[in-house]
């Protein structure tokens, strides 16, 4: 091993975390260049660079991978930036995609556009109606073809498509999940009129390769979203990748998945790398989990655009989204389930007039350009990271490590100007209803986020991570009640770190209705070659695509996951099978078993109904190369006091319990030792964040340089 490298991009900073054979880390961090992402993202590389004492040839040329969360995929879709596509599907249903699900007008809006009914407008749909065209054919759920594909029906149609300026083409037929025989004879005919050594040849993309399950709109949506992003990200990551290679790196692009795994980025598919970036940071917290035995995780990273949430349960990944969101289109991809709501240290507050001049605090944000009023880039909305700066908070000659200061006489303007004098309070008072407003917004949605799942958030240790994660962290973690939070000492740039977590990881799926257990004879199902075929189809596309990565099979773990639910019920729940193949029936009585002590476990014993029919709806293949686990260097010591070298000026700083400003001490993080204890109020200066410890917590550094915060119980 040589260099590892995973860079996380979010919408205000682009992270990195590097970490050599010999276990030298480096960290940092570089605002996000939306104009053009790879001018932040080698910008953050020369940094790293020049942290390891090398030139940024010598470093990339000795660098092993280089891990990647994106979110040019998201870009693309915000700003409307993808090739014209035509759509192809089956005669009659031409108005899917355009009538979308019954609330598909609210999918992806904020509550407050949500609540105002009269101007809520469906979004704009990503494939014009004159680029969509029907042709007659019919395969029925069985598979079986009923109506044929006609080839002169289909290059007329496509002869139209092409006449209207079709750059690419999506193909969502019927039931292609169930026999993608039609879907790929129309890729068929349009590669032979179009093929790859024309300069007209465009990219064909299947439903029945993409998204392989069932639910028409929601398998066309993700279709045509993967389409959408595919050729602008393709454009940008070989640009990306060029850049890389010319400057002295010799391998592949690895990109981080939503799946919680990651693949070359010659092997993965667009729509995948939505929300990576979280997904990431969520396996990041189960690594630093392992370390202290902790299986009920709550992880949540704050940082300058939005505040994300994830549950770890047992010890394990296994919270997956029903029907994922993508800017505002549901699709079916396998995500792992993070919730983002808009709260971060640059998510602005303001007065909502319709709302009795009530102030708010997000959801939007002021990015990284103009930022934050303190930045002083032009920015003059009031947000959180203004708010902490005129709290006292903040050192603003030591922000991001001294690289970036940070004026606050531009914070109290911006606070007086648009919320102090609009609601006849002094700035100070604005500034702290600001912070206090934002930390009951991310308490309570943690809190419905764990305890919605059927879990007690008692029970839970809370891992606080992002660039203001530290900062908020005594905030919202009383909303929650419980007794530990965990900040790790990479927690403002912990996608990255987590990125650096993960395995060699896909998901194969299928859908396949089986009614495993009847409810009319209350007896369970004989068809088990159905069910080890299905299994059996996964895990060779499965074996294939990893062997194409340079994988051999006896590498590959395998886990099977499947959608079930009771009979006539709408939601499903995802069941890891404790079976890979079946011999007998009494296999299928193991499954539905376990499927029933997850649905009590989630839902209480009494909502279990088994006698109403259990049907299995969906197959998913996990394919796993497991990576050696990243371990954490732990750290000899045990002096509770700070040494006087870790001791930093005090400053004046506001604290609500006190009511009032405080001279508060102040403390350096590097020169902290392991055992040192530090009791609230007091202020820790990280090179990238700042840790709050309000009166009534304790802080303590423990054997990984870890800040555990708890309560003091003196």
């Amino acid at each position: 091993m040589g260099i590892s490298i995973s860079v996380d991009i979010g919408g205000t900073f682009t992270d990195f975390h590097a970490r050599s054979e010999d276990g030298n880390t480096e960290t940092t961090k570089t605002p996000t260049t939306h104009y053009d992402l790879s001018v932040g993202f080698m910008k953050g590389m020369k940094t790293l660079a020049r942290s390891f004492g090398k030139g940024l040839s010598d470093f990339l040329g000795q660098s092993d991978v280089v891990r990647y969360c994106t979110t040019m995929g998201t870009n693309a879709l915000i700003e409307r930036t993808g090739p014209k596509l035509g759509f192809i599907t089956t005669a009659g249903f031409e108005d899917a995609i355009f009538l979308g699900r019954a609330r598909s007008w609210a999918d992806g809006g904020s509550v407050l556009e949500n609540k105002d009914l009269a101007r809520i407008r469906k979004p704009e749909p990503l494939i014009q109606p004159e680029m969509v065209v029907g042709v007659r054919e019919r395969i029925d759920s069985f598979g079986n073809v009923v109506s044929p594909l006609r080839r002169e029906e289909v290059l007329e149609k496509l002869q139209h498509l092409v006449d209207r300026g079709a750059m690419g083409f999506v193909v969502g037929l019927l039931w292609s999940f169930s026999n993608p025989a039609h879907e790929r004879m129309i890729r068929e005919i349009i590669e032979e009129e179009y093929p790859e050594d024309y300069l007209g040849s465009m990219p064909v993309i299947l439903s029945s390769d993409v998204s392989p399950k069932s639910a028409e709109y929601t398998r066309f949506t993700t279709t045509i979203v993967n389409a959408y992003i595919h050729g602008v990200m393709a454009e940008k990551l070989n640009k990306l990748g060029n850049e890389l290679r010319d400057g002295g790196y010799r391998r592949p692009l690895v990109l981080v998945h939503n799946t919680g795994g990651m693949k070359k980025m010659s092997r993965t598919r667009a729509v995948l790398t939505h929300n990576a970036g979280p997904v990431a940071g969520l396996h990041g917290a189960l690594s630093v989990g392992a370390h202290y035995g902790h299986e009920k995780i709550i992880f949540t990273d704050m940082g300058g655009t939005s505040f994300d949430i994830g549950v770890i349960t047992g010890g394990e990944l296994k919270t997956y989204d029903f029907i994922p969101l993508i800017d505002r289109w549901r699709t079916n991809i396998p995500a792992i389930e993070v919730k983002s709501i808009g709260a971060g240290g640059g998510s602005i507050a303001w007065i909502n007039r319709l709302m009795d001049n009530a102030m708010e605090v997000g959801p939007q944000s002021a990015g990284s350009m103009p930022g934050p009023a303190c930045y002083d880039q032009g920015g003059r909305e009031p947000t959180v990271t203004d708010a902490d700066l005129l709290l006292g908070y903040l050192n603003p000659e030591n922000y991001l490590g001294g690289n970036m200061l940070l004026d606050p006489d531009l914070s109290q303007e911006a606070i007086k100007e648009r919320i102090a004098d609009p609601l006849g309070i002094d700035p100070v008072e604005a500034a702290l209803r600001i912070r206090q407003v934002v930390d009951a917004r991310m308490g309570q949605e943690v809190f419905n986020e764990v305890a919605l799942k059927g879990h007690d958030p008692r029970e839970f240790v809370l891992m606080a991570c992002g660039g203001a994660g530290a900062t908020h962290a005594c905030g919202f973690a009383p909303y929650l009640k419980v007794a530990k939070v965990i900040v790790s000492p990479y927690s403002s740039v912990f996608g990255a770190f987590g990125a650096s977590t993960l395995n060699i990881q896909q998901v194969w799926e299928m859908s396949k209705t089986m009614k495993i257990f009847q409810w009319a004879t209350q007896s369970y199902s004989e068809d088990v070659d159905e069910f080890n075929r299905v299994v059996a189809d996964l895990k060779n596309k499965a074996v294939r695509d990893l062997q194409l990565e340079g994988y051999r099979e006896d590498q590959i773990q395998f886990r099977l996951e499947l959608d079930m639910r009771y009979g006539m019920q709408y939601n499903l729940m995802k069941v890891v099978s404790p079976r890979l193949t079946l011999r007998n029936s009494d296999d299928f009585k193991v499954i539905c078993d376990t499927f029933t002590q997850q649905y009590a476990e989630v839902y209480s014993p009494e909502a279990t109904f088994p006698m109403g029919g259990i049907n299995l709806e969906c197959f998913h293949m996990t394919a796993v190369v497991a990576l050696p686990p990243l371990e954490l260097e732990a750290f000899e010591g045990n002096d509770q006091t700070p040494s006087g070298a870790a001791s930093l000026p005090a400053r004046e700083a506001f604290w609500a319990s006190l009511e009032g400003f405080m001279k508060t001490p102040v403390f350096a993080f590097n020169e902290l030792l392991v055992g040192n204890e530090i009791d609230g109020p007091a202020l820790v200066e990280a090179d990238d964040t700042t840790y709050v410890i309000e009166p009534g917590w304790r802080f303590v550094m423990d054997r990984f340089r870890n800040a555990v915060l708890e309560r003091n119980q003196a």
